[in-house]
């Protein structure tokens, strides 16, 4: 069976962004900390029972919403209530995502005196202009002094987000950001592009963006910077320090298995190969979700027709691409299943042989819908 994680999904946060489609839910009253968390236990214990669960998890990836709005008190109640159910990996890497209007030293530094190894700070840009666009409560100031928080209380291991395109920005004001989060010597930065999701307030009012040329000018303008100061890409919008990339995500990105418990968490669990590898839900709505975790959420099957796309959507998001014998492993199936969109690409040279792996030319990671849509047709 493949490698086992966890997804936490704590919805709430202090304000809905005006780009921001996740299932998120800005708090009124406070949250209700203790009944979520008993949620989140219960949850997991009928997804162990249900799928059969015996394998250790090798990283949990507490994510939102705004998780550090929540206080060490209840992580340290929650943390304790997984390792009672489920075996944890010795080095298992845990992930708490947190947004700079959160931080206070005492709390992270009890967040990582309970095992919370690994921080994903929600920074997003450097600049109040942006900030202020993107309708972010945290300042530029504040932002720093997340990040010096987050080192004084002991995290390392540390990913700042960002994003680029933002309305009214320029290549110079992007590659500002990326000189700044550079110098804070995170161990790993996420660089996004902002798009315009459907159900957003930002869909329904479109801001000004920059043309898609200067928005394709900045990125590589980044890109560069983040490889000359040692940040080599390893997936779309993830560049690292050697050996830094984030564990939870390569396990996505690898087709791995995955356990999601939360308000409108998913999951991916594999039974047996090919025939039983099911996708879970749970109830998107808080309310929803700690009246009746199960019944209103569930499971479905791939269809093993679907699988090949499945794969190649995961793994072709990583530069090493994938092994044909990594298919076979991840779905049971024999590699022929991944024609004729392998050799569709390949003769358009946007997948290109490298050592045994079929990996993207620079033309196909440029173009990678194309290359998928290649394998739908």
């Amino acid at each position: 069976m493949p490698p086992l994680s966890l997804y936490i999904h704590i919805p709430w946060c202090i304000k809905k962004c005006p780009y921001c489609d996740f299932n998120s839910h800005a708090v009124k009253d406070g949250a209700p900390e203790a009944a979520y968390i008993d949620a989140l236990l219960h949850d997991l214990a009928e997804d162990i029972r249900r799928y059969a669960i015996n394998r250790p998890i090798r990283s949990i990836f507490i994510g939102g919403g705004t998780p550090s709005l929540f206080s060490p008190e209840a992580f340290d109640r929650l943390l304790g209530g997984i390792a009672a159910q489920v075996p944890l990996q010795d080095d298992a890497e845990i992930t708490l995502e947190a947004n700079p209007g959160t931080f206070e030293s005492r709390k992270f530094a009890e967040f990582r005196a309970l095992g919370i190894n690994r921080l994903s700070i929600g920074i997003q840009s450097f600049d109040d202009r942006f900030l202020k666009a993107l309708g972010r409560v945290h300042s530029a100031r504040e932002a720093l002094r997340a990040v010096e928080i987050a080192q004084r209380s002991g995290f390392d291991n540390l990913n700042l987000d960002l994003m680029f395109g933002l309305p009214d920005a320029s290549e110079d004001s992007a590659v500002n950001d990326i000189r700044i989060a550079i110098g804070l010597e995170p161990a790993h930065i996420s660089f996004y592009q902002l798009t315009l999701e459907p159900n957003t307030y930002f869909h329904k009012f479109p801001p000004r963006l920059p043309s898609d040329e200067s928005i394709f000018a900045a990125q590589k303008a980044c890109q560069a910077l983040l490889a000359e100061h040692g940040y080599a890409q390893y997936e779309i919008s993830a560049y690292a320090r050697p050996g830094r990339q984030c564990r939870h995500n390569l396990n996505y990105w690898r087709f791995g298995d995955y356990l999601g418990i939360g308000a409108g968490a998913h999951g991916k669990i594999s039974q047996a190969l090919p025939g039983n590898i099911v996708r879970t839900f749970k109830p998107r709505g808080p309310e929803q979700y700690l009246a009746d975790t199960h019944r209103q959420g569930g499971a479905q099957a791939i269809p093993e027709a679907e699988l090949p796309l499945e794969f190649v959507m995961n793994r072709l998001r990583l530069k090493r691409g994938f092994a044909l014998d990594g298919f076979t492993a991840a779905t049971g199936l024999a590699p022929a299943a991944l024609e004729p969109g392998l050799s569709v690409n390949c003769r358009q040279n946007l997948l290109i042989r490298q050592g045994g792996r079929f990996v993207c030319s620079e033309k196909g990671w440029d173009f990678l819908d194309t290359v998928l849509q290649n394998f739908i047709a």
